[in-house]
């Protein structure tokens, strides 16, 4: 039996963010599956056209509990990749327990990492943040917040059809929660950096990110303690935005993220 393979997206996205990995480790005889987070199971036009409108109270915590509960009723442990904020769900289900080995891209930053520190997270972010009683509220993005927050190197065409392709409208809670974890011993993005029993995990940064610069992805990977046996690999792609995973080039990726994965966890 394959070693099936569970992509979690991120925020202000649905699983069609992840078609070319999908395409690439399917040919490779993965067996992949990409769910959507709660709330944003239909497509990328329906969703912009009518929210659901319990999204606003979507949080971190409900989002790592549904995957649980897919991981769980799988036939044998997965390998799980995560970007942006699925990179950090990613990181929270390996603390759980769950999963053979994985993979966060440009994750989001888990408690212990300051956001704000950062200027250009801030200024991805700063409308969100500065909404009064954004903590309960449904966000539309603008194109110039999406390309700058995730596709600033591409041509305008580029970013345009990325954009009205696959951007749709998000949960403020996640982005407060995150924001305030610092405040909370039990935030839903706590990790247990030391947990000696979690999975192999491979923690990759976009040299050229915006959203979760390079810097802020690096002081996660050094938040884990390198005199473990399960020390995370940490790998930095020069010239990749925080779309690295469908921007021009994402195979050389997703390549690197398969083999590592080959060389961490039995396919089956």
């Amino acid at each position: 039996m394959s070693r099936p393979v569970v992509f979690i997206h991120g925020a202000w996205m649905t699983p069609k963010c992840w078609d070319p990995f999908l395409s690439y480790f399917t040919a490779r005889g993965y067996n992949c599956l990409a769910p959507a987070w709660p709330y944003h199971d239909r497509s990328v036009e329906e969703l912009n056209t009518l929210p659901d409108p319990r999204l606003g109270r979507l949080g971190l915590g409900e989002i790592a509990d549904h995957f649980e509960g897919i991981i769980r009723a799988l036939p044998m442990p997965p390998l799980i990749i995560g970007h942006s904020f699925g990179g950090l769900v990613a990181q929270v289900l390996l603390d759980r327990g769950l999963g053979a080995a994985g993979v966060a891209l440009d994750p989001a930053p888990p408690r212990g990492i300051i956001a704000a520190l950062y200027p250009t997270t801030t200024r991805s972010l700063l409308r969100v943040i500065i909404t009064p009683g954004g903590w309960s509220k449904v966000f539309h993005w603008t194109q110039p917040e999406f390309a700058y927050a995730f596709v600033h190197t591409l041509p305008p065409d580029a970013q345009a059809r990325a954009f009205r392709d696959y951007v749709v409208p998000e949960s403020g809670r996640v982005f407060f929660q995150n924001a305030l974890s610092a405040l909370s011993a039990h935030s839903p993005a706590r990790i247990d950096f030391a947990n000696p029993r979690r999975a192999p995990l491979l923690i990759v940064a976009g040299a050229a990110d915006h959203i979760v610069p390079a810097t802020m992805v690096r002081a996660t990977w050094r938040k884990y303690p390198r005199d473990q046996a399960n020390a995370p690999d940490f790998r930095e792609f020069p010239g990749r935005t925080h779309w690295l995973i469908a921007q021009p080039g994402w195979e050389e990726v997703a390549s690197s993220v398969e083999a590592w994965l080959r060389a961490k966890a039995p396919a089956s």
